[in-house]
Parts: C-alpha cells; sequence; structure tokens
C-alpha cells in the first residue's frame, strides 16, 4: 500500500453558524485519482480548498504529503509548492503572455534559471496540445484553451498532487472534452489527483474512486463505476439518477397526481382539471 498524500482527520468547516463540513475522515494514496462528486452546497469545494488551506479548517487535521499543514507553526507555503490546484476560472495573467504566465512562478518560487522555466514551460504546453500558442495572450484563446494553460502552468511546478475544482464547469459543452482528455492523461502517467467534479463520464473512467458528498459528509466511498452505476444509499441513488437522467422527471416531486396528458389541449384540459384555476 503506497502512503497517503492526503490523510484527513476529522475535519470540520464552519462559516457563521453554517457547518460546511462536518467530519470528514479520508485518505488519498499515491497514483489515486479520487473524484468527489455531490449536489451544490454539499462542501465538495471547501473540502479541496482546506486541503491546499487556501480556507482553514474550524478543528480537525490535514497531513499533506507528510506535513500537518492544520499546525500553524508549519510553512503552508513550502508545501504549496509541491501541489498544484485549477480551479473554475483560469486566474492567468491576462496582460501576460502564455509562455509568461508559465514561466513567472518557475522563476520566482522555484528560483529557476529563465532558460530552464521556458524549456519546462514548453514542454507542457506540449502535453496539452498548446505548445503553438507560446506567445498568444490569454484573451486570444478559447475558453478551454485558457483552462489547459493553467493545467500546463501548474504541472511546470512539478506537483506530486493536483486538485481540480470542477475545472469545465465554466467551459462551453464542445470545449469540455479537450480539458478532460489532458486530466485523463495525466491520470494515466501516475498523477495523484482530488477532482471536483460533474463528469460523469469522466469520474467513472478516471477514478479510482468516486467520494460522494451531501450536507458536509462523506455519505458514499468506493471504486468509480461501482459508485456511478450501483451506488447503495438512497440519497447517491436519487442524485446519480438526476444527473445521469436529467430529462427524466418524477411526478411525486411536482406534486401531480397524474401525468400530463400531450394529446388534450389546452382548454380540454382545462376542463378535466378546474382545480388548476388557470
Amino acid at each position: 500500500m503506497s502512503y497517503p498524500v492526503v490523510k484527513i482527520t476529522g475535519l470540520r468547516k464552519q462559516f457563521g453558524d453554517h457547518e460546511v463540513l462536518c467530519g470528514i475522515d479520508l485518505e488519498v494514496h499515491t497514483g489515486e485519482v479520487v473524484c468527489v462528486i455531490g449536489p451544490s452546497g454539499s462542501g465538495k469545494s471547501t473540502l479541496l480548498r482546506c486541503v491546499n488551506q487556501l480556507e482553514t479548517p474550524t478543528s480537525g487535521q490535514v497531513i499533506l504529503l507528510g506535513v500537518d499543514v492544520t499546525d500553524p507553526h508549519e510553512d503552508i507555503d513550502r508545501v504549496r509548492r509541491h501541489v498544484g490546484m485549477v480551479f473554475q476560472s483560469f486566474n492567468l495573467f491576462a496582460h501576460k503572455s502564455v509562455l509568461d504566465n508559465l514561466t513567472l512562478a518557475q522563476t520566482k518560487v522555484l528560483h529557476r534559471p529563465k532558460a530552464q522555466a521556458r524549456q519546462v514551460a514548453l514542454d507542457n504546453l506540449a502535453k496539452v496540445g498548446l505548445q503553438d500558442r507560446a506567445t498568444a495572450r490569454p484573451d486570444q484563446l478559447s475558453g478551454g484553451q485558457q483552462q489547459r494553460v493553467a493545467i500546463a502552468r501548474a504541472l511546470s511546478m512539478d506537483p506530486q498532487l493536483m486538485l481540480f475544482d470542477e475545472p469545465t464547469s465554466a467551459l462551453d459543452p464542445e470545449l469540455v472534452g479537450d480539458v478532460l482528455a489532458v486530466m485523463r492523461d495525466l491520470a494515466q502517467a501516475g498523477m495523484t489527483m482530488m477532482v471536483v467534479t460533474h463528469e460523469m463520464a469522466f469520474a467513472r473512467e478516471v477514478g479510482d474512486r468516486v467520494i460522494f458528498m451531501d450536507e458536509g459528509l462523506i455519505v458514499e466511498q468506493g471504486p468509480a463505476a461501482q459508485i456511478i452505476t450501483a451506488p447503495q444509499t438512497d440519497r447517491a441513488k436519487v442524485f446519480l439518477h438526476r444527473v445521469l437522467h436529467p430529462t427524466e422527471i418524477d411526478d411525486s416531486e411536482l406534486g401531480q397526481t397524474e401525468p400530463l396528458d400531450p394529446k388534450l389541449d389546452h382548454a380540454e384540459w382545462q376542463a378535466a382539471h378546474p382545480e388548476a384555476g388557470l
């Protein structure tokens, strides 16, 4: 068994009176791809941000790459150098070229010589299929290309762990595939990844493990194919049914006692349902 890259114990996070994370216990091991799914507001993104200490937990412990990052005496920036994070928004410097976006942190944080940083940047742009856009500025790229640049920028720091917070949610549907393909390649290359996503096909295909969260708790977790296709808990079953079959509507949820008859025109429907008051 590989050692845990991330070990979370009793993690709680509260915003005012609202507890967003309610005691999370979780381990992520070297080379593992863990996909976190669940409804909006379930605590998925907060969990990811607590791993990298972009949010300070209310209580609990997060050990990241062997370091207790919840210890206030630890140098969190030293640990963050080994963790790449990709957000919903691209967070690229609009006034700098793609190449400059990739070399800035390398030279400032890792103190790499400019020539080495440039070569690392070009190599990572090649990995995401954008080596020919090195001189472009972000506003000259599509959303999908900008997100791939953001991934290449994170890879240029030689991370041991990659965190993805719904990286495709802000993209046009036709651009999603290119970003997911890059993430799939990273997984196949052995990168340790935590991915908050609504892309169920990606989670099933690429994830080693899927975690389903709701109301600040891990409700269910297990092998990706099992959780996506045969969840065990009622809450996970309802969520996944709604996500995988979005056009199917449960009449009981709408308060209807019978489905609407498409053969009736509006006047006939009014006559048949005077209680509607239309």
